[in-house]
């Protein structure tokens, strides 16, 4: 097999490999399309398989070890935290977790947070607060936008604006329309007098990192203002210093009443959340909503090293800075291969969107020792860790400028 051309002494061997891969397929659900590796070891911006191969991951964890991953202050907050307290339920006061609500508040706008375990778990939370909030005045339904994602579950996967993830799994949760982001004509015309909620991200992620205008944002939020709707922003990919900022809407002066976070927001260990404005972040009550594991010790343990790492480091401004120069190698490969249509992104959330079908870029240029992604068919995405190196930068763009080449030479699509 020369997939693992790289193989590492000690006795880790490509039929290690295989081994654990015939387990997975005996006895783990096959919910996701596997890449024949097994990935045993993370550090910083670069993770090892089974057979020894080292590779510089761009894409680190599908952009939740956004600070790298085993970074030294994560590792150390969870290990002082596990000896002493792993898991409490919510019936009993936390102090780590009402540390990090405060901390979200004072790094964004005042209100309050509610802790769970995943982005889509955040995003089911915001869709329950809007429809209590809305029902006294009779108000139910919820407008996303097309190519939109915001999970798996089921409210999630219904306000997710793209069919292929729905036609499945109908009927879907109903009262959710879609309109182009974009375009606040068409959110206008979808707006009625039953509209509770208007939810978006500002930068859509997995659509194909499709970037909001300030203008059309403030439109938005004056839209919701006007109507007596509530403006949601899924944040749990441009939350916690993906785009430069704290949090994306920062970028646009726009505030939400409710944002979801997840994704950095644990540096590798799971965690998701909702922050409220104060207005309306008493609109869940006892007995409305929960989640057993939700804002651990654990997990705000780990949060909390996340923010303080980001502060400490710098890593806001490296994030403005090493994305305009990834932006700014991107288009110099952009001048040399014709396919490339554009290279576009905010921080470090990055896409390189083609001409040509780009599903075989990441598997080639995993075998050169690289990890990215690509979505909605034809974009390559980026979203490296915060602390990633002008040197990291050089030999990413090295490798997938040869597997660029390759597509030139061999006419491949």
């Amino acid at each position: 097999d020369d997939y693992y051309y790289d193989v590492a002494a000690g006795g880790m061997t490509t039929e290690v490999t295989q081994a654990i891969i015939d387990t997975f397929s005996q006895y783990v659900m096959p919910t996701y399309g596997r890449i024949a590796a097994v990935i045993v070891k993370g550090e910083g911006s670069y993770v090892w398989d089974a057979d020894g191969k080292k590779y510089l991951d761009l894409f680190p964890g599908w952009g939740v070890s956004g600070i790298g991953y085993g970074h030294p202050r994560v590792v150390a907050a969870i290990k002082d935290q596990v000896e002493k307290l792993i898991h409490m339920p919510n019936n009993y006061y936390n102090e780590l977790q009402g540390k990090l609500a405060q901390t979200i508040a004072e790094k964004s706008f005042p209100g309050k947070s509610f802790f769970c375990n995943s982005g889509a778990e955040a995003v089911e939370a915001v869709l329950k607060l809007a429809r209590k909030w809305g029902s006294d005045k009779g108000k139910y339904e919820i407008i996303t936008m097309e190519q939109s994602f915001h999970g798996r579950t089921f409210g999630a996967m219904t306000a997710t604006g793209q069919p292929k993830y729905q036609e499945e799994f109908q009927p879907v949760v109903p009262g959710f329309s879609y309109v182009p982001l974009g375009d606040i004509g068409k959110l206008k015309q979808a707006v009625t007098d039953k509209t509770c909620l208007v939810l978006l991200e500002p930068v859509q992620g997995e659509g194909g990192v499709n970037i909001s205008t300030r203008e059309y944002l403030q439109q938005v939020r004056a839209l919701c203002d006007e109507k007596d709707i509530l403006l949601a922003f899924d944040e749990v990919q441009t939350g916690v210093g993906r785009t430069g900022k704290w949090f994306g809407y920062q970028q646009y002066g726009v505030q939400p009443d409710v944002m979801t976070l997840a994704k950095v927001l644990g540096g590798g260990f799971p965690i998701g959340a909702i922050h409220a404005d104060q207005k309306i972040a008493d609109t869940l009550v006892p007995g409305n909503h929960a989640s057993t594991y939700g804002g651990s010790p654990l997990a705000c343990a780990a949060s909390l090293a996340v923010f303080e790492a980001i502060e400490a480091e710098g890593l806001l401004d490296n994030a403005r800075d090493m994305g305009l120069y990834f932006i700014e190698k991107l288009n110099s490969l952009k001048e040399k291969h014709s396919f490339i249509k554009e290279v576009r992104g905010l921080g470090l959330m990055i896409g390189m969107e083609l001409t040509i079908e780009g599903s075989e870029i990441p598997s080639r240029c995993m075998k050169e020792g690289l990890l990215l992604n690509c979505t909605a068919g034809n974009v390559i995405r980026f979203l490296p860790a915060l602390n990633i190196t002008t040197a990291q930068i050089d030999k990413g763009i090295e490798i997938l400028d040869s597997v660029l080449g390759w597509i030139d030479e061999e006419h491949v699509f």
